[in-house]
């Protein structure tokens, strides 16, 4: 079969444009199908959304040639603190403290605002010989045939390729029109989502604050500003995204506190439903998923983007040295090797952040205790601090060769 690329990719977030960069660097050619517009994709106006890239999210970045685009604008995270406790009285006296002193790899990640990764990203692509975007188009159909998978667009445009990746989000068509099923179940809650800025520097300490309704993030931005991931059960987050800046920020003092300061909105707010979502397969016939279409977790330890990066890595690597072997890349063996490699890393973060929102996310004062103690314990021991920061930071496992 003549194909039009030698991988078809569904989605142009953020992981589609990553996947289509890395497999340009093992020779392999691609498609990236967006439902966005061009334009919309490219706009750089500040909306408060912003990623903690763990170190080897950062050095995939490096590979592709595009952490030097971004750098200048990442604000390294050099310290984490974890407490627990209740709106307006101040956190536990049990709390964790992890310091990027205590590994050899430099800050444990950098926050990096949508608006600057998003655009390097889509720049990066035109670039690059190999890699054709498609904007504003969605798939109607596919069918995989003999040596090779089809999809036609809503436009009637009919494209071939040897695999198709589903990197399109939680609800992916690509998942669905394959037959993967997922296991999913939602929690009740909806992250809000905004930035602030602050009279007082935040040193690029980031502080999680677990509260009955969900934990509150306080991410570190580059200059006096930060990111807002603030969890709340549903009605209770309807009320505070429908809230004008002043209310809104009346309702969250009591939570953030006063140790930045005074502290005044930037962008805008959104809201994000907060579930999990796990597909039941990460690859079928000539199918691959990477992201959220294969795993969407809370957002609870920040790892959403990073575990996609590194499906992305993975991926790469897989169908890299099946081309480097003549291996036909949509292979059944070949995608096998990929959904194994990933299989057990993405259920184990998937069950970690579904048992923390559960321990925490209440004012249950059994189970208060036990998780106090459990942030004192992990807070107190050394091996079991420096184990945590280095799983924060991405660096357990089996990385990908992109990620090393």
């Amino acid at each position: 079969m003549a194909h039009d690329a030698d991988i078809l990719i569904v989605g142009g977030g953020l992981n589609g444009p990553a996947l289509a960069l890395a497999l340009a660097g093992e020779g392999l050619s691609s498609v990236v199908i967006d439902a966005q517009p061009a334009a919309a994709r490219a706009a750089a106006d500040f909306d408060g959304r912003a990623y903690a890239l763990a170190i080897a999210s950062r050095r995939l970045l490096a590979h592709l040639g595009l952490w030097e685009r971004v750098a200048a604008e990442a604000q390294p995270i050099l310290e984490i603190k974890v407490s627990d406790g209740r709106a307006g009285e101040g956190p536990s006296p049990f709390w964790m403290h992890f310091d990027h002193a205590e590994i050899e790899e430099g800050p444990m990640g950098h926050m990096v605002e949508d608006r600057h990764l998003r655009p390097a990203l889509l720049s990066a692509m035109e670039a690059a010989p190999d890699v054709t975007t498609l904007s504003g188009e969605t798939v109607a159909s596919q069918e995989v045939g003999p040596g090779g998978v089809s999809v036609t667009l809503a436009s009637g445009r009919r494209l071939t390729g040897a695999l198709l990746v589903g990197a399109d989000g939680r609800s992916s068509g690509v998942a669905e029109r394959a037959g993967i099923g997922r296991t999913a179940w939602g929690y009740g809650q909806t992250a809000v989502v905004c930035a602030v800025a602050h009279e007082r520097d935040h040193g690029g300490i980031a502080h999680q604050f677990f509260m009955p309704g969900g934990p509150l993030a306080i991410l570190p931005l580059a200059g006096r500003r930060s990111s807002i991931v603030w969890s709340e059960r549903e009605g209770r987050a309807a009320d505070l995204l429908a809230l004008d800046d002043a209310p809104f920020l009346d309702a969250l003092r009591p939570a953030f506190g006063s140790f930045l300061g005074e502290i005044a909105p930037e962008g805008a707010r959104f809201g994000y439903p907060l579930g999990l979502s796990l597909a039941q397969s990460f690859a079928a016939a000539r199918v691959a998923l990477v992201g959220d279409a294969a795993h969407g977790v809370h957002p609870i330890a920040g790892q959403g983007l990073n575990a996609g990066l590194r499906d992305v890595a993975a991926l790469a690597e897989v169908l890299g040295a099946a081309r480097a072997r003549g291996e036909d890349v949509g292979a059944e063996d070949v995608l096998e090797r990929y959904a194994r490699w990933r299989r057990f890393d993405t259920a184990a973060l998937a069950m970690a952040t579904d048992g923390f929102n559960r321990l925490f996310s209440n004012d249950n004062p059994i189970l208060r205790a036990v998780r106090d103690v459990g942030l004192g314990v992990v807070g107190g021991v050394p091996w079991l601090r420096r184990l945590a920061i280095r799983e924060a930071a991405g660096l357990t496992g089996e990385l990908p060769r992109l990620m090393r």
